[in-house]
């Protein structure tokens, strides 16, 4: 028997992906969380099989989840099931340790079919989308996208060098190469394409 914790903050959906993984023979649904916080602690208490969680939640997100569970070194296996197709989101996931990356429009059986496959130890992610993903990957460094992150909370380039104790010469230099990656004419819209991207 899979043994699996779902995380999603909708809980009619929460509810509907519950009774859908439960609905199969092989599949047992022990848990279900708000947010990834609560997720994590579900896994804790009951150390399931599969995590199944959506990517944008509150207080924590999907993919922090699944790194905190890498971090941890936890033997549960973590699922995306999201509605966000974004490259940047699918590599941020495999980085993070997940084996498996689902689109709520998916067939219920894909679903399930990623479940068995995961908990397995194998990989499960629709092949166009990891095609996308590895034609339209930025390239950016956890620092450029740190940085972009300190552009999108309004910092100055003097603010986010005194942060991160950088001079703010070597911040201009990390945007100006994080602009060129993405194309973008200045900082504002460089992180404007990075975050409609799923890359921060």
């Amino acid at each position: 028997m899979i043994r699996i914790v779902i995380a999603e903050d909708q809980s009619l959906l929460r509810g509907a992906l519950s009774t859908l993984l439960g609905l199969e023979p092989d599949m047992e649904v022990v848990a279900q969380a708000g947010d990834g916080e609560e997720a994590l602690a579900l896994v804790e208490a009951h150390d399931p099989d599969v995590l199944v969680a959506d990517i944008e939640m509150p207080s924590m997100t999907g993919l922090d989840a699944a790194e905190a569970l890498k971090a941890k070194a936890s033997r549960t296996k973590v699922l995306i099931v999201t509605t966000f197709g974004r490259p940047g989101y699918l590599q941020r996931a495999l980085q993070a340790g997940v084996l498996g990356y689902v689109l709520k429009d998916a067939p219920s059986e894909d679903l399930a079919d990623a479940v068995r496959k995961v908990a397995a130890g194998q990989r499960a992610v629709a092949a166009e989308l990891a095609e996308q993903a590895w034609a339209q990957s930025a390239g950016l460094t956890g620092r450029e996208r740190e940085i972009l992150r300190l552009v999108e909370a309004g910092r100055t380039n003097k603010e986010i060098a005194r942060a991160l104790d950088l001079s703010p010469g070597t911040v201009r230099n990390y945007l100006a190469e994080a602009a060129s990656k993405l194309g973008a004419a200045n900082r504002i819209e460089a992180f404007q394409i990075a975050r409609n991207n799923g890359w921060l």
